[in-house]
């Protein structure tokens, strides 16, 4: 992560102006280090476009008005058993009789 970071720093070199400390000596604009390009990072910042999008709303949506009708109602299954498992019991029980 920290190498990309200075990555983006080492990109954004020529963006930058030389922001420096009292007592650091002038330097080329295409020779900044990173820590001077991190400091010059608020100008480049305000210049740049935002990558975000929109926001989207936290809360759900409105869903079915209350009063309307159901269109599309859930399938029901039956819940009783099947005839392979009552066959697959018996023949089970008579392999125990055994």
């Amino acid at each position: 992560m920290v190498v990309a970071c200075y990555a983006q720093l080492y990109l954004a070199r020529h963006l930058a102006d030389d922001i420096r400390l009292p007592w650091q000596p002038p330097c080329a604009p295409g020779r900044l280090t990173p820590a001077r390009v991190r400091r010059g990072f608020r100008n480049i910042h305000a210049t740049l476009p935002c990558p975000a999008g929109a926001p989207k709303p936290g809360k759900p949506g409105p869903g079915r008005p209350p009063g309307s009708k159901n269109r599309r109602p859930a399938t029901r299954h039956d819940v009783g058993k099947t005839v392979k498992r009552d066959e697959a019991k018996k023949r089970l029980a008579g392999r125990r009789v055994k």
